[in-house]
């Protein structure tokens, strides 16, 4: 069993400190397999589809997001996926015990991007709803190479007016928070599948 706390402490840490909150063991191995598993089954039986842009009836556009998504649903999940759902409600209380946010639930959705897909410079809020108040990757790939690429891209503002980027490698089990209204960041093109889990701690 793994101790959460801890691990919640240092994404809230690396947030107030940096602006994103990364752990490397929000997942062990064996969860990490277990829940690869379970996106990989749902793949191959066609529930997946192409992401969109935008809030409502979001529209494909494959030259600014190329990812395959199926969202979670706490009605339909299997064990290893209600898990996860316990521990990022979980994650959700101890934040706002901590830090006071207000988060009411989360929007959780697997992502797969096939080989070559990415997602452009982005901001994870919509203009017109503020729910969205923290964002969250969880990574589900097995032995990530650096030159595998597929990674994480964050546009930190800096205090002189300039900007400091940072990559961060998507590796199994290693969870990536922030600020969904502040932090710009977009997903680089892979030479393998690159899955995980992702979405958002919403308030009211």
């Amino acid at each position: 069993m793994i101790d959460t706390e801890p691990l919640f402490e240092s994404l809230i840490d690396g947030i107030l400190d940096t602006g994103y909150g990364v752990v490397d063991s929000f997942l062990s191995p064996d969860e990490v397999i277990a829940l690869r598993s379970q996106l990989q089954k749902r793949q191959a039986a066609g529930q997946f589809r192409e992401a969109g842009i935008g809030s409502g009836q979001a529209a494909v556009e494959k030259a600014i997001r190329g990812d395959e998504i199926l969202w979670l649903d706490t009605a339909t999940a299997t064990p290893e996926e209600a898990a996860f759902l316990e521990r990022i409600d979980q994650f959700i209380g101890y934040v706002n015990r901590t830090c006071y946010l207000g988060l009411r639930d989360s929007e959780l959705h697997y992502a797969r991007y096939p080989v070559g897909t990415f997602y452009k410079r982005h901001l994870d809020r919509f203009r017109a709803d503020s729910r969205r108040r923290l964002s969250m990757i969880c990574y589900l790939n097995d032995n990530w190479q650096p030159t595998d690429g597929g990674q994480l891209a964050v546009y930190l503002p800096q205090a002189e007016g300039g900007e400091q980027t940072t990559l961060i490698d998507p590796i199994g089990g290693r969870l990536v928070c922030f600020d969904s209204g502040l932090l710009e960041h977009e997903v680089l093109p892979a030479t393998r599948d690159r899955l995980s889990i992702t979405g958002w701690l919403r308030t009211a």
